[in-house]
């Protein structure tokens, strides 16, 4: 029996992992503050100026935080400078000024309402949004206010509230361990998706609990528990379970410079997944097979707008140096859905998922198109370069892509630059796709997206909590898919890679292995776990 005064509360596990430390509440006092000044307020027109203002610098801070920023992250950030620019957030806030409102009342006033409506919405995916419509309130109320800080963080310990914006998750320093605690939440919202990213333990929907700060708390962000004032029984069985993960950790990273080959002797290549160039600078291209899929979405995230030729030539070049001569496949821009860029992608659609987005968005913005195939063109000179086409749904995208690629590369040798053609492949991540490979002979490889291909099989959204269990990659139809997809290229002698999340996932590892695929891309921190699956894993006769 736990000792007296020690309480356990349950939620909802957002991000797995184990953490201990002091609790500590997440301050909006400062934000209140910016209001305090609104008591007399100036004319309207000044009041609308020094909304504007503060939303012009709120838009400086998240562009120089997005600068530093990894891909995952960078789109999270993007994603709310769109809204941030997007009128019809700001005019109901101008409204209420011009009817004698201050601008820091009027703007929360706004603000509450919208984030209101969000939470009210029966979409899981509309609810988890409104912690960025949180983040835009505080932080131009903080300019309000006269740039008064948020409270400092300096990691290390468990971040406790109603819940947690996704720069502050970001201006944090996680390095020193820690975790999150929230009363409200969603393992679908963008902090959520972070802390999975970063290995950060989150537990959200605690409810309206009781909780003081400093107390000294447990963290199970696996089964989303949170202990507050433990007792020693519970601090030893904690630590117990803390050491066995280090254990398994120790034990995994033994196998991540090792080539992967299963207990019956496959072998298997395990490359890795690159979202931001900066990764590759504390990672040794010996542990990988290669590059499985660079999300060049990285270089469409910045305050310079979308970049140009040279400004990806020379990006793509320093990876293909790194990779040292290993294959290394670019993903072509796959924007849209839940990775909105400004300027390009439709702000305005009712499903983005199933709307504009890669492949279809790229041959819709030919001008831009063109700039990524000439710059792909121009590096395919300095390594092992393969080139993937995102969201593919029918042959003729492949053929006007081609089309687009050799135009790109006549142009090139017309103005006397040295180019090469880089093999053009595909992902699958269209059920038409995996359903009937045979169609798409134009394409020199194939890499199953099994994000994508597993919510659009189970028609379940893969950031939408309430469906989380129908999201499966496990489900028999998504792993038929697969298997006759392995069959169909193996006939047509196409290469088949999985990239998506199921490759680093060793529930799934064995499955996938077992459908016919013998090369996986997962993220960098997954190498060792992917490797040390893969050599517990006997595939016996399982080819037959």
């Amino acid at each position: 029996m736990p000792e007296a005064g020690t309480r356990e509360f349950r939620g909802k596990p957002a991000a797995p992992g184990l953490a201990t430390g002091t609790l500590v509440f997440l301050d909006e006092a400062t934000n209140r503050q910016a209001e305090t000044s609104d008591a007399a307020p100036g004319s309207p027109d000044e009041e609308a100026r020094r909304l504007r203002e503060a939303i012009a610098a709120s838009g400086e801070d998240l562009t120089a935080l997005m600068s530093s920023l990894d891909e995952q992250s960078a789109g999270i950030i993007e994603f709310q400078i769109a809204m941030l620019e997007d009128d019809v957030l700001v005019e109901p806030a101008l409204a209420s000024i011009g009817a004698g409102q201050g601008a820091g009342v009027a703007w929360r006033g706004a603000l509450d309402e919208q984030i209101a409506d969000y939470e009210a919405a029966e979409d899981e995916y509309f609810r988890a949004r409104s912690a960025d419509l949180r983040d835009l309130r505080d932080r131009v109320l903080r300019h309000l206010g006269g740039g008064l800080q948020a409270q400092a963080i300096l990691g290390g310990v468990v971040l406790a509230g109603r819940d947690v914006t996704p720069s502050r998750f970001l201006e944090t320093d996680w390095s020193r361990g820690g975790g999150l605690a929230l009363r409200q939440g969603s393992p679908s919202s963008h902090v959520a998706m972070l802390a999975r990213a970063r290995g950060v333990p989150m537990v959200v929907g605690l409810g309206d609990i009781e909780l003081s700060d400093e107390s000294e708390v447990l963290l199970d962000g696996d089964s989303g528990l949170l202990i507050v004032d433990p007792d020693a029984g519970a601090r030893a069985a904690f630590a117990e379970r803390q050491e066995a993960a280090r254990n398994t950790r120790e034990s995994e990273d033994e196998f991540r410079s090792k080539p992967a080959v299963t207990r019956d002797g496959t072998p298997v290549s395990v490359m890795i997944n690159v979202a931001d160039p900066d990764e590759l600078d504390a990672l040794d291209p010996s542990h990988c097979d290669g590059i499985g899929l660079v999300r060049s979405e990285f270089l469409f995230h910045g305050a310079g707008g979308l970049p140009d030729e040279e400004r990806q030539y020379l990006a793509y070049r320093r990876i293909l140096t790194w990779a040292a001569g290993k294959p290394v496949i670019i993903r072509t821009l796959d924007a849209g859905g839940d990775k909105p860029i400004a300027g390009l992608t439709a702000p305005d659609e009712s499903n983005p998922f199933l709307g504009l987005r890669g492949l279809r968005l790229s041959l819709a913005r030919p001008e831009v198109f063109r700039v990524q195939l000439r710059a792909l063109g121009r590096v395919a000179l300095q390594g092992n370069l393969k080139i993937m086409l995102p969201m593919v749904t029918r042959p003729e995208e492949i053929a006007q892509a081609k089309r687009l690629y050799a135009e790109a590369l006549a142009s090139l040798r017309a103005e006397g630059t040295d180019c090469a053609e880089a093999p053009l492949g595909m992902m699958v991540e269209v059920p038409a796709a995996a359903i009937a490979p045979e169609l798409f002979g134009e394409a020199a490889f194939f890499s199953v997206g099994s994000n994508d291909l597993t919510q659009y099989v189970t028609a379940a959204g893969r950031d939408i909590a309430a469906v989380a269990d129908l999201n499966d990659t496990l489900h028999p139809a998504v792993l038929k898919l697969i298997r006759s997809l392995v069959e169909g290229a193996a006939a047509m002698g196409r290469e088949v890679s999985l990239c998506g999340d199921a490759g680093g996932e060793p529930a799934q590892i064995p499955a996938l292995l077992r459908c016919g695929l013998r090369s996986l891309s997962v993220a960098p921190r997954a190498l060792g776990r992917t490797k040390a699956t893969i050599a517990t894993t006997d595939l016996g006769d399982a080819d037959g």
